[in-house]
């Protein structure tokens, strides 16, 4: 077992690994930020990525209290925003009982995880019940403080976040990082650091404004950088190439005009799509027209990559050794517009199989991989989207920082 402290970046923190637990309360951070509808888990990826950490905690006898948030409650307790069905979640995964606390700070909070045994899990309620949390509040994270006697860090998904759970509560017991944020780091650290290459990177989703630091990092990094979705749009039009109603962010057409400059000073491949589906109305059912090149007509709105523009971003994904994407080439909500998507999906599958590192991460990506019946075929599916590009953009996460020694 590696003993040496997780690097990533300039910072180094302490691996679960190395943090006595036996018999002690493991305040443990996790991301079980998951869908959910009518009160029941949609998804439970989030809660299983967990299980390592939490199998390890029991196994060496620690006493392991969960905190975790869910949506956006505001501040204040709110029935549709309860981590209570996902205590339930737990319990069936982990085939062991899971107490659960109606609040995450104050006495009954900490009357739970005293009366924890030994190899026992209690999950605590949202944490964005509390303004404190978000606000980072120094006391709320000290509430929080009492109810453990050692910290583990296992939210990847939150560490961009200077919250109160994530960026204040390290500094208060001893801490460490879960095998989940391991994980994470271990896959992204290849990335910023050494490569296998060919390094691609497939950078999709509706917005420039939310890639662009990403895009700006990884043009200095990559051997091709495929682009495609929504955004693809602003840096065809910054080519001066009509795209007719399709998403716009006018004022990144310049930034997206950088990107490719950049690109083209590195000699590497920028690649834009050469062929579109096109509808009148974004609805399942509309008439699709393919284009024959890269320009969309007047009056119709480009959503989803076409088999040209499939075929040459294949090509280039299996001829890589490392892959990352992000963001969907479409609107692949919609069946008719998902071509796209799933056939990187189904791309990046394959160059696993052939032996390249491949990291896919966000939400939409992820759940292409689902709705391909891909899950588990790439090499690494970040469960952070926000976290895992502000990573690759170079920024210090908040939550990292805290936890450095």
């Amino acid at each position: 077992m590696n003993s040496e402290p997780v690097k990533s970046q300039a910072l180094r923190v302490r691996r679960l690994q190395e943090l006595p637990v036996q018999g002690k309360r493991a305040l443990v951070r996790v991301d079980y930020n998951v869908p959910m509808s009518e009160g029941r888990v949609t998804d439970d990826t989030r809660v299983r990525e967990t299980l390592p950490t939490l199998k390890h905690l029991i196994s060496a006898g620690a006493r392991v209290v969960l905190i975790a948030h869910l949506g956006r409650p505001k501040g204040k307790p709110d029935p549709k925003y309860s981590l209570k069905p996902v205590a339930a979640v737990l319990e069936k995964l982990l085939g062991a009982p899971v107490g659960f606390a109606p609040d995450c700070v104050g006495l009954e909070a900490e009357k739970a995880a005293a009366a924890l045994k030994p190899g026992g899990v209690l999950l605590l309620e949202n944490l964005r019940y509390h303004a404190g949390e978000e606000a980072n509040d120094k006391a709320f994270a000290k509430g929080l403080a009492k109810l453990g006697d050692v910290f583990v860090q296992d939210a990847f998904g939150a560490l961009h976040r200077a919250h109160a759970s994530t960026a204040a509560l390290p500094a208060l017991l001893p801490s460490a990082v879960g095998l989940l944020v391991q994980k994470e780091l271990e896959f992204l650290d290849r990335v910023i650091g050494h490569p296998e290459r060919p390094f691609v990177a497939v950078i999709g989703g509706a917005k420039v404004s939310d890639k662009l630091g990403v895009l700006n990092k990884l043009v200095e990094r990559v051997d091709a950088l495929l682009i495609g979705g929504g955004m693809a749009y602003t840096f065809l039009a910054a080519q001066g190439v009509s795209i007719g109603k399709s998403l716009l962010e006018k004022t990144k057409t310049q930034d997206a005009q950088g990107i490719v400059e950049k690109a083209y000073a590195r000699q590497l491949e920028c690649l834009l799509p050469a062929d579109h589906l096109a509808v009148k109305e974004i609805k399942a059912g509309a008439e699709i027209t393919l284009t024959q090149g890269m320009a969309v007509p007047q009056d119709l709105i480009g959503v989803d990559i076409g088999p040209r523009t499939i075929e040459f971003f294949t090509e280039r994904i299996l001829g890589a050794r490392t892959v990352f994407w992000n963001g969907p080439m479409g609107i692949f909500e919609i069946d008719d517009f998902a071509k796209g998507t799933l056939a990187v999906a189904q791309a990046i599958a394959k160059a696993t199989k052939s032996g390249a590192t491949t990291i896919v991460g966000g939400g939409d990506s992820l759940a292409a991989l689902a709705k391909a019946g891909l899950s588990g075929r790439v090499s690494h599916a970040s469960t952070g989207g926000g976290a895992s590009l502000e990573l690759l953009e170079g920024k210090v996460l908040p939550g990292l920082a805290a936890l450095a020694l």
